[in-house]
């Protein structure tokens, strides 16, 4: 039995083309792969509004309810952030 095309042996040739065949499939499955989650990526936008633009005093009393600052500094900071005198 025959297992070349119409008899003939394939030349280096044919080799080579079903080389540049499989090449060119696999470039562009990896390139349509990229093109894809590019694609997708691109209207990726972060969940959420913005963080909102804390003032002076929320920031202080941010510190204060984590324990950075005790009680004492906060009134004196607080005080002075209002213009007042401790």
């Amino acid at each position: 039995m025959d297992m070349y095309w119409n008899g003939h042996n394939p030349s280096g040739w044919m080799y080579a083309y079903m080389a540049m065949g499989v090449l060119v499939f696999v470039v562009l499955l990896v390139g349509g792969i990229v093109a894809v989650v590019w694609f997708l990526g691109r209207g990726h936008q972060p969940a959420g509004p913005p963080p909102p633009h804390h003032s002076a005093q929320q920031l202080l009393a941010e510190r204060f309810a984590r324990g950075e600052i005790d009680e004492e500094e906060f009134r004196a900071r607080s005080a002075a952030l209002q213009g007042r005198q401790p």
